[in-house]
C-alpha cells in the first residue's frame, strides 16, 4: 500500500493561510451524538464526509450555537437543553477563530445544560452573550443568513426565499457593508415620502373643500356681521344704562347729604337751649340738698332720743317685773314652808312603813343542787349532739366525694355519648341520612328485645391508632358500619321489620361454641419484612360485634406491616399472606380457580373518615354500673344524714327544755335577792330624804332678804322715770327745728318741678331734633350703599374709559330714551333673518383652519422636497452599486451554469421608488428546449434547486465579506453529472485568493473527483472500533494500515 502520503503544501495567504474570522478549531463535549470531539478544519474548502447519523450535522449545530445562534435557527429543537447528549447533565462547544494576526486566537466557549441554561466564555473569561455577539459581528459572521450558513434542515428554505428576502440576505453576505444600511434607509425614507405625499394630497383636497364652502357662505356671513354690529351697538347702549342709574343714585345721595346737614344744625340749636335751661335748676337742687341734710341730721337725733327712751322704758318694765317677782317669791316662800312641814310628816310615816316591811320579809335559800343537776344533764345532751354532728359531718364529706365521682362519671358518659354522636354524624355525612332516627328507635325500644342489641357497628368499635383505623375502615364493607347486630332470631325479625324504612342492615350473630379464634402468629420471616400484627388484633368491640366483623370481613387473614413491608411486598405471598396493609398501600393476592395463577393488586390507603373518634364499650358499661352504684350510695348517705339530723334535733330540743328549767330557777333566785335589796335601798332613801328636809333654810331670813331686794328695785325704777322726762323735753325742741327746715325744702322742690317741666318740653324738642338727625344720617348711609352697589353693578357691565365716555356722550341721556333706542336697534337686528345661526362661527372656524392648513401644506411640501432629494441621494449611492454587484453575481452565475451545459441568470427586480419590493431573481433552465424560470419549489426538482443554490453561493465567493460559509448536504438529490460539475466549481472557487473558508457536509462523494490543494477532507465516523483507526488516519495513514489494525483488534 506504500508509505503514508505527505501533507499537501499550503497556499500562501499569509503565514498560516487563514483569513481573520476563519474557524481554526472546533471542540465539543457531551453535544448531541458526541462524547468529545476536536476538529481542526482547513482554511479553504472543508469536505465533511460521513454516513448518515454519524454526527456531521452535530458539527454544523456546534458552529451555529457556539457563535451566538438560537436553537430555532437550526430547525431541529426549540430549546438549548435538547442539544445536550442524552444521559448527560451538561456539555459545551468551543470555537477557536483566527484573529487579525496569525498568533491571535479568539476562543468562544458556550456551556449548556439540560435545564436550558447557557454560560458564555471569551478566551476563558465569563462574559455576556452581548459581548460575544459584538466580537462575532466584527468579522461579519451571520449564522442566521442562509447565504452564509445553510444547515441541512433549512436547505429547502433557501429555495423558498422571496426575491426581496434573497436580496436582503445577499446584501448582508457580499458587497459593500453599507448596502443593507442604505437599503433600509431607502425603504424608511420612501415610506416617509409616500406618507408625506398622501398627507399633502389629502391636505390639498381638504383646503380646496374649505375654501369652496367659505366662498358659498360669504353673502350670508356679511348679513350676520351686519346683525352682529347692530346687536353690539345695542349691547354698548345697555352698558350706559347702569351708569345712568348710578348718576340718579348719586343725585339722591347728595340730596340726602344736604338734609343731614340741616338736621345737624337744628340738633345743635336745641342742645344749646337745653343747657341754658338746666343751669338755674342745678342751683335750686344744691340748696334743697342742704336743707335735706339738716333735716336728716335732726331725724337722726330724734331717732337716737327715741331709742334711748325705749331702752329706759324697757329697763323700767324689767325692774317692775323683778319687783313683782320678789312679791311672788314672798308668797311662795310662805307656801313652801307649809308644804315642807307636810312632807316631813309624810316622810317619817313612809320610813316607818318601809322598816316594818323589811323586818317582815321571810329568808330565801337558792336551789343550788337542782341547778347543778340540770347543768350536768345539759352538758351530757350537748356532748351527745356534738358527737352526732361529727358523725353527720363525716357522712356529708363522704357524700360530697361520691357526688364528685358521680359528676365525673356523668361527664365521661356524656363525652362518650358525644363520640357516638360524632360517629353517627360521620355516617350521616357519608350519605346515610336516617341513621340518627334508626339509632333513636333502637334506644327507645331496647326494653322489648330478648337479648342485647348492638349498633350501628361503627359506634361499638374502639381503635386507638389512627393508621389502624384507616386500615379497618377501608377493609370492612361500608354496609356493615351502619348495620345493627342482634343475638336472637326473634329480635332480628322484629328489628328488620321496623328498621326497613331506615335503610340499615340487620345481622344476627349466633354464637358458635366450637369455633376457636385463630391466635396471632408472626413468623420470623414475616417480622423481618416488617409485618407486626393482624387486623383483628388492633381494635376492641363487644364479643358479638367483633365476631361479626371477623366473619364478614375475614380480618384474621389481613396482616399489618410497616414501611419496610412496602420494600419487601413481593415476598409476602410466599409467607402465606393474601392481604397486607402498609402505611401507604394495601396489597391483595388472589389465586385463579381455573389456571391456578396468582394475581396481585395494589391500592393506596385512604384516610379514615368514619372512625374519627374512639369509644370503649366495656368502659361505657363500667361507667354506667359505677354511676348506678354511686347513685345508690349517695341515696343511702343522704338518708343517714337526714337520720343524724333528726337525732341531733331531738337532743337539741331536750337540752333546750332543761336549759329553760335551769334558767327559770336561776331567775327565781335572782328575783328574791333583788326584792330584798330593793327594800333595803328604799329604807335608806327615806332616811336620807328626811335628813335633807331638816337641813332646809329658815323662812324668816329668806323673807327679809326678799323685802330688801324689792326696795332696791323700786328706787331704780324712779331713776328711769326721771331720765325719760328729760328725753321728751329734748325731743320736742328738735322736732320744732326739723319742721321749719322741712317746709323750706318743700318750697324749693316745688320751684324745681316747675323748672323741670320747662326743661322736659325743651328735651322733647331736642329729642325730636336728634331723631330727625339720626333718620337723615341713616338715609345718607342707605343712599351711600345704594350708590356703591349701583357703581359696582355699572363697573361689572363696563368700566369707564375715555373712548367709552365719548361713546356715551353720543347716546341718549335719560333712561327712557336709552331704553327706546336699544329696543329700536334690537328690532332692526332681529329683522335680519337667516337659517343657520352658527354660520359666522363656522365660517371663521373654517377660515382659521384654511390658514393653518395652508401653513402646514407649505411646510409639508418643503419637507417632502427635502425627503425626495434625500431619497435621490441615497438611491444614487445604493442602486448603481447594487446593479454592479448583481451584474458581477450574474456573470459568475451564468458562466458556472454554462460550464454545466445549462443556463441561468441573476437579475435585479427593480420597482422604481418602492424599495421595499426590490429583489433578486434567480432564473435557471436545465433543458435546452425550456425557458428560463424563476427558482422556486414549484418549477424545479430538489436536485435542480440544490445545484442552483450551491452555484449561487459559489458565485458569491469572490464578492463575500464573511470569513466562512457552511452548506449541509447540498449535493443530495443531484444526478452524478451535476454533482461532479458542482464539485469542480467548488474546488475552483475555493482556490481563488480571497474566497472565504467553506464547509460542505455530505454523506458521500463520487469516485474519481478532482481534488485541489485547497480541499481538506474531514471524515466523521462512529462505532466501537473507531478509536485506533482514527489515530492512524489522523497522522496520514493509508486505508490498508487501518484495515490491518481493524483485523488485529477483532482477532
Amino acid at each position: 500500500m506504500g508509505e503514508p502520503r505527505a501533507k499537501r503544501p499550503k497556499i500562501s495567504r499569509g503565514a498560516d493561510d487563514y483569513l481573520p474570522g476563519n474557524i481554526v478549531e472546533i471542540e465539543i463535549r457531551n453535544f448531541m451524538t458526541f462524547n468529545h470531539l476536536v476538529c481542526k478544519p482547513g482554511s479553504r474548502l472543508n469536505l465533511v464526509i460521513g454516513p448518515n447519523g454519524s454526527g456531521k450535522s452535530s458539527l454544523v449545530c456546534a458552529i451555529a450555537l457556539g457563535l451566538g445562534g438560537e436553537p430555532q435557527l437550526l430547525g431541529r429543537a426549540g430549546t438549548i437543553g435538547a442539544f445536550v447528549k442524552r444521559g448527560e447533565e451538561s456539555g459545551y462547544t468551543k470555537i477557536t477563530l483566527r484573529g487579525d494576526t496569525p498568533n491571535e486566537k479568539i476562543i468562544i466557549t458556550r456551556k449548556i445544560d439540560s435545564r436550558n441554561k447557557s454560560e458564555w466564555l471569551f478566551n476563558g473569561k465569563t462574559v455576556s452573550k452581548k459581548e460575544v455577539l459584538e466580537v462575532i459581528q466584527k468579522f461579519n459572521i451571520q449564522v442566521n443568513n442562509l447565504t452564509q450558513f445553510l444547515p441541512q434542515d433549512r436547505v429547502c428554505e433557501f429555495a423558498k426565499l422571496s426575491p426581496v428576502r434573497l436580496l436582503e440576505e445577499t446584501e448582508k453576505a457580499v458587497g459593500d457593508p453599507q448596502l443593507p444600511v442604505l437599503h433600509r434607509a431607502l425603504v424608511a425614507t420612501s415610506a416617509e415620502v409616500q406618507r408625506s405625499e398622501q398627507v399633502v394630497e389629502k391636505n390639498k383636497e381638504t383646503l380646496n373643500q374649505l375654501k369652496a364652502l367659505n366662498a358659498e357662505q360669504e353673502r350670508d356671513v356679511e348679513r350676520v356681521r351686519q346683525r352682529d354690529e347692530l346687536l353690539a351697538k345695542a349691547e354698548s347702549m345697555k352698558k350706559k344704562l347702569p351708569w345712568l342709574k348710578y348718576d340718579m343714585k348719586k343725585a339722591e345721595y347728595l340730596e340726602a347729604k344736604e338734609l343731614e346737614k340741616d338736621a345737624k344744625k337744628k340738633l345743635d340749636t336745641a342742645a344749646k337751649m337745653l343747657n341754658e335751661f338746666k343751669e338755674p335748676i342745678e342751683k335750686q337742687k344744691q340748696e334743697k340738698k342742704g336743707y335735706d341734710l339738716k333735716c336728716k341730721k335732726d331725724r337722726d337725733l330724734l331717732d337716737k332720743i327715741e331709742t334711748s327712751r325705749k331702752q329706759m322704758m324697757e329697763k323700767e318694765n324689767q325692774l317692775g317685773a323683778k319687783v313683782s317677782g320678789k312679791y311672788n317669791d314672798m308668797e311662795e316662800l310662805e307656801k313652801q314652808e307649809q308644804s315642807r312641814q307636810e312632807r316631813i310628816a309624810k316622810a317619817e310615816k313612809e320610813l316607818a312603813d318601809a322598816e316594818l316591811q323589811l323586818q317582815n320579809l321571810p329568808p330565801f335559800e337558792p336551789p343550788k343542787d337542782k341547778i347543778e343537776k340540770l347543768g350536768a344533764e345539759i352538758l351530757e345532751l350537748e356532748a351527745s349532739a356534738r358527737e352526732k354532728r361529727n358523725q353527720k359531718r363525716e357522712k356529708e364529706k363522704l357524700l360530697d366525694r361520691n357526688k364528685a365521682l358521680q359528676r365525673q362519671s356523668a361527664e365521661r358518659l356524656k363525652e362518650m355519648e358525644n363520640i357516638k354522636n360524632k360517629r353517627l354524624q360521620a355516617l350521616k355525612s357519608s350519605g346515610h341520612e336516617k341513621i340518627f332516627d334508626a339509632y333513636a328507635w333502637v334506644q327507645e325500644h331496647r326494653h322489648e328485645f330478648r337479648k342485647e342489641v348492638y349498633g350501628p357497628v361503627l359506634i361499638e368499635v374502639n381503635i386507638s391508632n389512627p393508621l389502624h383505623a384507616a386500615f379497618l375502615e377501608n377493609h370492612v364493607p361500608y354496609y356493615i358500619w351502619k348495620a345493627f347486630i342482634t343475638q336472637d332470631s326473634a329480635d332480628r325479625d322484629y328489628l328488620f321489620k321496623n328498621l326497613r324504612s331506615f335503610d340499615v342492615a340487620v345481622i344476627n350473630h349466633v354464637a358458635d361454641e366450637r369455633r376457636n379464634p385463630e391466635e396471632l402468629h408472626i413468623s420470623q420471616q414475616m417480622s423481618s419484612m416488617g409485618v407486626y400484627s393482624r387486623l383483628d388484633q388492633v381494635f376492641d368491640a363487644p364479643y358479638a360485634v367483633k365476631e361479626v366483623l371477623i366473619g364478614q370481613a375475614n380480618l384474621e387473614n389481613s396482616y399489618i406491616g410497616s414501611k419496610k413491608s412496602d420494600e419487601n411486598a413481593d415476598m409476602a405471598h410466599g409467607f402465606g399472606i393474601t392481604d397486607l396493609w402498609t402505611p401507604e398501600n394495601h396489597y391483595r393476592w388472589s389465586k385463579s380457580r381455573y389456571g391456578g395463577h396468582v394475581s396481585a393488586s395494589v391500592e393506596s390507603v385512604r384516610d379514615s373518615r368514619l372512625l374519627l373518634s374512639n369509644t370503649d364499650g366495656d368502659e361505657l358499661n363500667i361507667l354506667r354500673a359505677k354511676k348506678n352504684e354511686l347513685d345508690e350510695t349517695i341515696s343511702s348517705l343522704e338518708a343517714s344524714c337526714r337520720s343524724f339530723q333528726s337525732e341531733i334535733k331531738e337532743l337539741e330540743d331536750s337540752a333546750a327544755q332543761l336549759q329553760k328549767q335551769r334558767e327559770n330557777l336561776v331567775n327565781e333566785a335572782q328575783l328574791e335577792k333583788r326584792k330584798h335589796r330593793d327594800l333595803e335601798n328604799r329604807v335608806n332613801q327615806k332616811r336620807l330624804k328626811l335628813q335633807s328636809m331638816g337641813k332646809e333654810e329658815d323662812m324668816a331670813v329668806a323673807l327679809a332678804k326678799l323685802v330688801e331686794d324689792a326696795e332696791n328695785l323700786n328706787f331704780q325704777r324712779f331713776k328711769c322715770a326721771l331720765e325719760m322726762k328729760n328725753l321728751l323735753i329734748q325731743a320736742t325742741g328738735i322736732r320744732k327745728s326739723y319742721a321749719e327746715k322741712f317746709m323750706a325744702s318743700i318750697e324749693i322742690e316745688m320751684k324745681i318741678k316747675e323748672m323741670e317741666a320747662s326743661i322736659k318740653q325743651q328735651e322733647k324738642l331736642a329729642l325730636q331734633a336728634s331723631l330727625h338727625f339720626e333718620q337723615c344720617k341713616e338715609a345718607v348711609e342707605v343712599h351711600r350703599q345704594l350708590l356703591a352697589t349701583a357703581k359696582k353693578e355699572a363697573e361689572k357691565v363696563a368700566v369707564i374709559t375715555r373712548a367709552l365716555e365719548q361713546e356715551f356722550l353720543q347716546m341718549p341721556s335719560t333712561i327712557e330714551e336709552l331704553n327706546a333706542a336699544i329696543q329700536d336697534i334690537t328690532s332692526q337686528a332681529n329683522s335680519i333673518l337667516f337659517l343657520n345661526h352658527n354660520i359666522l362661527e363656522e365660517y371663521e372656524r373654517r377660515q382659521k383652519k384654511i390658514e393653518e392648513l395652508s401653513t402646514k401644506l407649505e411646510s409639508d411640501e418643503k419637507e417632502m422636497t427635502t425627503r425626495l432629494n434625500e431619497l435621490d441621494s441615497l438611491k444614487g449611492r445604493w442602486l448603481p452599486t447594487l446593479r454592479n454587484l448583481v451584474a458581477q453575481i450574474n456573470e459568475t452565475f451564468s458562466k458556472n451554469f454554462q460550464e454545466m451545459a445549462v443556463a441561468g441568470e441573476v437579475l435585479l427586480d427593480e420597482h422604481g421608488n418602492d424599495f421595499d419590493n426590490y429583489g433578486v431573481l434567480i432564473k435557471v433552465k436545465f433543458r435546452q428546449t425550456g425557458q428560463l424560470q424563476v427558482l422556486s419549489a414549484h418549477h424545479q426538482s430538489g436536485g435542480e434547486r440544490s445545484v442552483s443554490t450551491i452555484l449561487y453561493l459559489v458565485s458569491l465567493q469572490d464578492l463575500t465579506h464573511c470569513p466562512f460559509r457552511v452548506v449541509d448536504e447540498i449535493n443530495q438529490g443531484m444526478d452524478p453529472i451535476n454533482e461532479r460539475k458542482m464539485f469542480q466549481q467548488l474546488v475552483r472557487a475555493a482556490s481563488q485568493p480571497n474566497t472565504p473558508q467553506c464547509f460542505l457536509l455530505t454523506p458521500k462523494l463520487l469516485s474519481d473527483l478532482e481534488y485541489g490543494e485547497a480541499c481538506t477532507i474531514l471524515n466523521v465516523m462512529n462505532g466501537p472500533w473507531i478509536e485506533q483507526p482514527s489515530e492512524v488516519w489522523k497522522f496520514g495513514g493509508s486505508w490498508g494500515t487501518i484495515m490491518g489494525l481493524l483485523g488485529e483488534s477483532r482477532s
